[in-house]
């Protein structure tokens, strides 16, 4: 699929800078951000808002990269799901693991505490939201109200990406590939309970 929007050529000073970070940060100049460059207000808004989520540490990184991850996959935003397995590399954290958010439910390599995360990451990405008091109150008891409070917020910026690239067409550039991972696990099928 090709984005729903034709990217739009990246250019001026603040463009430079951006393909110059780009290039060095992933090898080339996604096309998604050519994309957004349509609006450099909203791109720069969102980037702007996604580094200052990176700088807060009242939840562990891993827990909120997987815990973004599910939202991808739930929502089925290809090009999140490959950015966020490339950076799980780049900042060290356990890459066979994050290769099996898709099927996180059937895998057995997570731990109580990822799996509460990436339910409680289902739960608010569901339309209405289901997440309940008790979710709330076994996370509090175990990353603090900050880090609660954080790793809401940080999903809450997952679902804004992720359904923005779907909406628009946005599918994975091939950043894991690129970098040797072997693909993702495949999403298994959800079961409807009703």
């Amino acid at each position: 699929m090709t984005p729903r929007i034709q990217p739009k050529p990246i250019t001026g000073a603040y463009g430079a800078v951006v393909k110059v970070f780009s290039r060095r940060m992933f090898g080339q100049v996604p096309e998604s951000l050519g994309v957004m460059w349509h609006h450099v207000p909203a791109l720069k808004a969102g980037m702007r808002f996604g580094q200052q989520l990176q700088k807060w540490d009242a939840c562990d990184e891993g827990l909120k990269s997987f815990a973004h991850m599910a939202v991808a996959s739930l929502v089925g935003c290809t090009w999140c799901l490959d950015f966020n397995y490339f950076m799980a590399k780049n900042h060290g954290l356990d890459v066979e693991r994050a290769r099996e958010i898709p099927r996180w439910r059937e895998s057995d390599v997570f731990t109580p505490l990822e799996r509460e995360v990436m339910a409680y990451a289902d739960a608010m990405s569901q339309t209405p939201p289901t997440v309940t008091d008790d979710m709330v109150e076994s996370l509090e008891g175990q990353l603090g109200n900050a880090g609660v409070v954080e790793l809401t917020t940080v999903i809450g910026y997952a679902n804004l990406t992720t359904r923005s690239n779907v909406a628009l067409g946005i599918e994975s550039e091939g950043f894991a590939s690129a970098c040797g991972l072997g693909p993702m696990a495949e999403r298994t099928a959800v079961r409807s309970t009703a």
